[in-house]
């Protein structure tokens, strides 16, 4: 009997903290343009030693009719004419009070060189990232679907 409450235990431990890291955007994720529904780049997210994730293009992927830009032409400093892949495009996410949000970061997008605030929302089986940017405030911006890829 104290066998079986021990495996209940580590059984109950292992699927909980399975439950916390499905929450987890670290990982490698597929950005969709929310105008074509096209992949547009495979960006990796990376959580820092204090909680703060960033996220970086690894690989631009080709689209129909279109022929990648390959530096950030139109950003600010210092990402003024960085080449696109390698770009550091979310910066400063942290986890909010729930569970599946991140708050507190930005968004680069390298085609206009616009920063914006941003937010995540996690999707409940933690394979879709719905990446809102916006000036100001929240309801005048846009939202952009990133796939888990890894």
């Amino acid at each position: 009997m104290k066998t079986m409450k021990v495996a209940l235990l580590t059984g109950l431990l292992f699927s909980t903290s399975s439950l916390f890291a499905a929450d987890d955007i670290s990982g490698v994720w597929r950005s969709i343009d929310d105008k074509t529904g096209f992949s547009k780049a495979l960006i990796e997210i990376k959580k820092d030693g204090k909680g703060v994730y960033t996220g970086k293009i690894i690989k631009i992927l080709p689209r129909p009719g279109y022929t990648p830009k390959t530096h950030c032409q139109d950003c600010p400093a210092p990402y003024k004419n960085a080449p696109i892949l390698g770009l550091t495009v979310l910066d400063g996410m942290k986890q909010a009070k729930n569970a599946t949000e991140y708050e507190g970061g930005t968004i680069l997008d390298p085609l206009s060189g616009k920063v914006y605030k941003s937010k995540i929302k996690v999707s409940s089986n933690g394979n879709r990232l719905r990446m809102r940017g916006y000036v100001g405030v929240e309801v005048f911006g846009r939202s952009q679907t990133w796939i888990r890829d890894q």
